[in-house]
């Protein structure tokens, strides 16, 4: 039994997808199995919250591989409720979704998978690791401003960085679940191309013939405008982190992980671009 967490999400929703796409039926722990109806039929949906511990044996009973995904600032404390719930229940096998420098954290955002990563491997279980970079799907943040003034608020300057398709990502913890081999591995995976957002703005202008522009604003009115949205302070905090890492070039990396791994090219954004163009109508 596969058991798969964050379904109702972008990367665990991929890979609940092609899992039942490759003939797996999967188990799913979701808090709201309604939000999970697209699934009905398709996987066991099982009910249970990564922040209840109590929650979880009935959820792990029985599973072999966990494909473990957490998000926001409260993701250390998810994982670590998971990875002590996998060890209870003699899961054999956890595919966690890292980032990318969690290997040689630099980042926030590194540094607090780095802590996930070390519950994972003190869970007793075989683990892969997959560290990706920036996901194309993260420029659905930008869809409001590009529908009301056609523009991108990122305070990343030219920085350049070579965001990954979902979908690649999804199917390497499709294989990294279903094959052997792939135990004790973490994979650093890009996409095929490093754009700097004002390029990625380009793209979207050709993909929803509109204009789209990049504007470069200071991280102290990105802050602002986070905070105003509702963001948690630390996690605005991370995302500025990463904003200056990516403006001093220092994500200005392509790697061949995805094509190697998978046998095909990895997905650009032009692509992902022209499947998803309809969200930002």
């Amino acid at each position: 039994m596969i058991l798969v967490t964050g379904a109702t999400g972008t990367i665990g929703g991929e890979v609940a997808r092609q899992l039942i796409a490759a003939g797996v039926r999967p188990r799913l722990l979701v808090r709201d199995p309604k939000k999970a109806r697209e699934f009905e039929g398709k996987a066991e949906r099982v009910q249970g919250d990564l922040a209840k511990p109590e929650s979880l044996d009935a959820a792990f009973k029985g599973v072999e591989k966990l494909f473990l995904v957490s998000a926001g600032v409260d993701g250390r404390t998810l994982e670590k409720n998971a990875a002590a719930a996998a060890k209870r229940a003699g899961v054999k096998h956890i595919v966690k979704l890292s980032v990318i420098g969690a290997d040689q954290p630099e980042l926030v955002f590194s540094k607090w998978h780095a802590e996930m990563e070390r519950a994972v491997r003190d869970s007793g279980a075989a683990w892969t690791f997959l560290r990706p970079g920036n996901f194309m799907s993260n420029a659905l943040f930008w869809v409001q401003s590009i529908k009301d003034q056609g523009a991108i608020y990122e305070p990343t300057g030219q920085g350049r960085y070579a965001s990954i398709d979902p979908a690649d990502i999804g199917a390497v913890a499709v294989k990294a679940l279903t094959q052997k081999g792939h135990e004790g591995q973490a994979y650093t995976m890009t996409g095929p191309e490093s754009l700097s957002v004002g390029q990625v703005a380009e793209k979207l202008s050709r993909a929803l013939g509109k204009p789209v522009k990049h504007v470069d604003v200071p991280p102290e009115a990105a802050r602002e405008a986070m905070l105003k949205a509702g963001m948690p302070a630390p996690y605005v905090e991370a995302l500025l982190d990463l904003s200056a890492f990516l403006k001093a070039g220092k994500a200005d990396v392509v790697l061949p992980t995805v094509e190697q791994l998978l046998g095909r090219k990895a997905g650009t954004f032009d692509d992902w671009a022209k499947r998803n163009a309809a969200a930002f109508r």
